[in-house]
């Protein structure tokens, strides 16, 4: 299997979609950030919220952000129109925040990377939000978890 982002030299190239056929695609995202038993409870205790805002509000708003700004980020990524964009940031377990990222497209090339950033731009928001409580915060398990449309789907189940 070949890298599809090097040309015939070895040289880094953004993909032709040209010839693809447009389907609806969408990718979902997941990212958890562990943020330790005391600032979860300065969390739930000041209702999401610190000096700089509500945590989650803000978190969900800059991966929509960041899932419309993936072609300026990661060099090789087509610039596509985001038909829609679902950010959820949940507590999970007691001292984590899960984080999921659902981006739909119509388009010629899938939303994978899109739905990544969105989810990663969202745990180190979360990050920047509490650092003022501890740096004791850890970002685990970025990762896909499903992507429809295209010649392949994929669901790590």
């Amino acid at each position: 299997m070949a890298f599809t982002h090097l040309d015939a030299d070895g040289r880094p190239a953004m993909v032709d979609v040209g010839d693809k056929q447009i389907t609806q695609r969408t990718a979902t995202a997941e990212a958890r950030v562990i943020v330790g038993a005391e600032i979860m409870k300065h969390l739930r205790d000041a209702d999401f919220s610190t000096k700089k805002g509500s945590v989650t509000q803000t978190a969900i708003i800059a991966a929509t952000m960041a899932v419309k700004q993936t072609w300026s980020v990661i060099p090789l990524c087509h610039p596509l129109p985001i038909n829609g964009c679902k950010v959820t940031v949940d507590e999970v377990g007691d001292n984590a925040l899960y984080i999921t990222c659902t981006v739909k497209t119509e388009g010629k090339t899938g939303v994978e990377m899109e739905a990544l950033h969105g989810a990663s731009v969202a745990a180190l928001t979360i990050y920047d939000m509490c650092k003022a409580l501890s740096h004791d915060i850890c970002i685990q398990n970025l990762q896909l978890l499903t992507k429809r449309g295209g010649k392949s789907d994929f669901d790590r189940g």
